[in-house]
C-alpha cells in the first residue's frame, strides 16, 4: 500500500531518487534482490523488458492499475553471470521478466520515469547469512560501473502481530506506537551496522534480541546480506520508520559516500 498511501517510507524514497543521482549519477542499471523473488539457485532475470506483477491479493482496486515497465538488461545478467560463475557460485539465467511488488513499488518512487534498467537476482530463502553475503561480495565491483546494488525486504515482518490471532481480530492502527520489541531489534541492527560487526549480523537469529518475533521466517532479512556484501562492512541508516507498531521500513546505505544520501 505504500505506492498509495506512501506514508513516511515513501516520501524518503521519493527524496532518495533525485538524492542518489546528485550524488552518484543516474544508475547504469539496478540489480535488485527481493524477498518476493525467490529461486533455489540464484536466478537472473535477463528479459528485455519488466512489467510490475501484482503479486497480492485484497487490496484496493486502484493498486492493481499501477505500472511500471522499467527496461531489463541482459547484457548485465551475463556479465553477472561470469562473476558469479568466476566465484564458485552457482546460476541461472532466464530470458523473463517481472517486477515483484518489494521492487516496483519502492523503484517506482526511486525512479519513477523508469528509465534505469532493472536485474532482479533470485535467491533461495533457505541460503544462509554468510552464503549471501557472499554472494554480495562477488557483485561488489559492479558498483564502481554504475551498478545500484539493492536489497528489498523489510527490517521487521511479523504479519501475524498485524492480521493474526494476536493482532486481537482487527490491525492495530496504522500510526501505532512502536512496539518495544521492534524498537529493540531495530536498535540493535543500527548499532551492529555503524560498527561493522559482522559477525554479530552473520549471527542475528541467535544474538539480535527479538529476532524470531521481528522474522517468524528469514526471506524478508535475507536481502540485507548481499547489499552488505557488496558494499560493507560499515553502513548508513537513512531512514527509519514503523507502521502498526511493529513493521519497520528502515533503509540503509553501504560503501563510499553513503553518507551523502543521508535524510
Amino acid at each position: 500500500m505504500t505506492a498509495l498511501e506512501p506514508r513516511e517510507a515513501g516520501a524518503f524514497w521519493g527524496r532518495l531518487g533525485p538524492r542518489l543521482r546528485e550524488a552518484f549519477g543516474t544508475p547504469r542499471a539496478v540489480l535488485v534482490l527481493s524477498a518476493h523473488t525467490l529461486a533455489r539457485t540464484p536466478t537472473l532475470l535477463a528479459a528485455p523488458q519488466h512489467a510490475a506483477v501484482h503479486d497480492f491479493g485484497g487490496f484496493d482496486p486502484a493498486l492493481y492499475r499501477l505500472r511500471y515497465d522499467a527496461p531489463g538488461a541482459p547484457e548485465l545478467a551475463a556479465d553477472v553471470a561470469q562473476r558469479l560463475a568466476a566465484a564458485g557460485l552457482p546460476v541461472n539465467v532466464l530470458d523473463r521478466g517481472g517486477l515483484d511488488h518489494g521492487i516496483w513499488v519502492p523503484l517506482r518512487a526511486l525512479f519513477p520515469q523508469a528509465d534505469v534498467p532493472v536485474l532482479p537476482l533470485a535467491f533461495s530463502p533457505h541460503a544462509s547469512p554468510a552464503e549471501l553475503m557472499a554472494l554480495g561480495q562477488a557483485l561488489a565491483p559492479l558498483r564502481q560501473e554504475g551498478v545500484l546494488v539493492l536489497g528489498t525486504g523489510s527490517l521487521t515482518h511479523n504479519l501475524g502481530w498485524v492480521f493474526g490471532p494476536t493482532a486481537g481480530g482487527r490491525p492495530p492502527a496504522v500510526d501505532a506506537a512502536e512496539r518495544p520489541e521492534c524498537r529493540a531489534f531495530r536498535d540493535w541492527v543500527a548499532a551492529r551496522t555503524a560498527e561493522g560487526d559482522v559477525d554479530a549480523l552473520l549471527r542475528w537469529a541467535a544474538q539480535a534480541p527479538h529476532a524470531r518475533d521481528m522474522h517468524p521466517t528469514d526471506e524478508h532479512w535475507l536481502p540485507w546480506y548481499p547489499a552488505l556484501g557488496a558494499g560493507g562492512p560499515q553502513g548508513v541508516r537513512l531512514h527509519d520508520s514503523v507502521t502498526y507498531g511493529c513493521l519497520a521500513m528502515d533503509a540503509y546505505a553501504f560503501g563510499d559516500g553513503a553518507e551523502a544520501l543521508l535524510d
